[in-house]
Parts: C-alpha cells; structure tokens; sequence
C-alpha cells in the first residue's frame, strides 16, 4: 500500500521529467538514443509550444537528417500561397514542407549542411549535398544561404538559387520580370527562374508538354524530366 501511494505522490514527477525532452531537431532524437529508426517525430523548433511532425531519416550518411521538404507520390498539392509555405503543410509520413518560418529558426542559430536525395522513375538514385545551409528571418524575405557543394550523381542545381528570396504565386519576391511560381507552377527560392523546382508539379518522368513546371533538378535529368521522389534534409555540423 505504502509503495502504491509513493508512486502515486511520483507520478506528477515523473510525468514532468519524461515531458521536459523536447528536441528542437531530429539529431537531438539520435544522440538521445543512437538506435532511434528512420521515421516520424514530434519536435520544438521554436519551444513547447511549437510542437511539429517531421520524418527524421536516421540511415543516409550518418543520418540526424531532419527532412524539411518531401515529394513521394503526388498525393499532396505544392501549388500552394504564401501563408500555406510560411507555416508548413501535408503529412511528415508522406509528402510535406516543415514551413519557412521553422526551417528559418532551426537553421539560425548553428550552422547545418544540407543533403538532397532524388530518385527518378528507373531506380536510380543521386543526392547532392552543401555544408553551409541557412535561411533568414521573414523580413529578409526567408533568403536562402547555400554553398559548400559536394556531388553525389545529381549535379549542382542549388548554387543559382544562392540568395534568392522565397517565392509563391501569391508573393513575387523573384529577381525576374514575371512570377516565376505562376510560370512553374511551383513555390521556391527562385533566381530568373529555377534550375531547381522541387515543389512543382508531380508528374511522371519525361514530360515536354509544359516546359519545366515538374519536380526538375535541371543538372541531373533537365527541365523536362519530373522526379519520382526528392527530399530535402538538413543536421547540424558536428
């Protein structure tokens, strides 16, 4: 009897400390336990009140990726406006984007690398990979920082888009005369347009019907050639 009520006079305790865990990324889940599986998390990019779900492959080079953009299978619409990329959407366990704002406060304050990983529709597989990755604060129009490039099959898309400001169709920050959203159908860091349109539109590999409105990575496989798969992940440098 004795023992049952000092745990129940525990409990609150022990609640407390098992709440207290709150990583701010998917590598504070691995150096908690270094044999967590590739998969979906909750984590605090901006403290407790922050709580979001992110896939965290912790496999791919060492893993501690904590994976901010994801294309798999179409299931989710990436045309998409300005509030909708500054907050995030769809489903950590498919296709998703973290948000702007989250990606902006991870990547603040350390310094990251950041890895994308693409398929296409033949089972081939390339990555690409940058030591220094950062995006700014709202008010600097979440300007991507990118560079360090390190090629793993796919080529260099990402160096032209060094710092551009964010895009949506809703919201033309782009350097070009036109909205480059609204042409490719996409959202991104756009220069005058895109080597890069990872948020464009899912579509079935080799397509010219519509130039460069698929999900392109333009060094590996061209304007017209849309990707079965692409992540985009980021880890602190250690």
């Amino acid at each position: 009897m004795k023992l049952v009520l000092v745990l129940l006079l525990m409990a609150p305790v022990l609640i407390s400390c098992i709440e207290l865990f709150q990583p701010v990324e998917c590598s504070d889940i691995h150096s908690r336990d270094n044999s967590s599986p590739s998969g979906v998390y909750t984590i605090y990019p901006i403290g407790s009140t922050s709580a979001v779900q992110v896939y965290c492959d912790m496999e791919s080079a060492g893993g501690r990726w904590t994976v901010f953009q994801r294309r798999v299978d179409g299931t989710v619409n990436f045309y998409r406006p300005w509030n909708q990329y500054k907050m995030g959407f769809g489903n950590a366990a498919g296709e998703y984007w973290l948000g702007l704002e989250n990606i902006h406060q991870l990547t603040r304050l350390r310094n990251y690398e950041l890895q994308v990983d693409m398929e296409d529709f033949e089972g081939n597989k390339v990555f690409a990979r940058y030591s220094l990755f950062r995006v700014e604060a709202e008010s600097d129009g979440y300007t991507l920082n990118v560079s360090g490039f390190t090629n793993g099959g796919a080529g260099d898309a990402l160096s032209f888009h060094n710092g551009m400001k964010f895009t949506t169709f809703d919201k033309d920050q782009d350097p070009w005369s036109g909205n480059c959203a609204k042409t490719y159908l996409g959202a991104f860091w756009y220069n005058t347009c895109h080597y890069a349109n990872p948020n464009g539109v899912y579509r079935w590999g080799a397509d010219g019907t519509l130039f460069a409105v698929g999900v392109d990575w333009h060094q590996w496989k061209g304007h017209d050639y849309s990707l079965k798969t692409i992540s985009m992940m980021i880890r602190p440098v250690q």
